[in-house]
């Protein structure tokens, strides 16, 4: 009775990986992928349930693609990859303008002080007049 579980497990692990609707594997067409989602160990199809291992193989040969579940990981994976790249091009731009406002704050502070020094006594700093440039019509 525990060979005829087995055996129902097996097959319905097969079936779910052929189709590529994995429940506890990641879904590869491997002995290893098919024990994990049978829930058993390895070792019982190399050595137990060698023709059911056989027929596995046969299975998967005779398949032409890849199951679903591994081109969607692939594409999922494809466009996180590639957005990973935007981020850390984006990142590394505003790392450089991070940069370039520090030193501009710092120049500005400077040359605020330096104006603060200059002025009169009182403190005020002056406004000089606006020269009025001639329009070009």
């Amino acid at each position: 009775m525990i060979q005829t579980a087995e055996i129902a497990a097996i097959t319905d692990a097969m079936i779910r990986l052929l189709v590529g609707t994995p429940l506890r594997s990641d879904g590869q067409l491997t002995i290893k992928s098919l024990a994990q989602e049978a829930g058993l160990k390895r070792n019982k199809l190399t050595h137990k349930h060698t023709g059911l291992k056989d027929l596995f193989y046969a299975l998967v040969r005779m398949q032409d693609t890849r199951p679903k579940v591994v081109d969607d990981l692939k594409r999922t994976n494809d466009e996180r990859q590639h957005k990973l790249t935007r981020l850390r091009a984006e990142r590394d731009r505003l790392r450089t303008d991070v940069q370039h406002l520090v030193r501009v704050v710092h120049v500005l502070e400077v040359e605020n002080q330096q104006l603060r020094e200059a002025a009169d006594s009182d403190g005020v700093v002056r406004v000089l007049p606006v020269q009025h440039r001639p329009s070009i019509s």
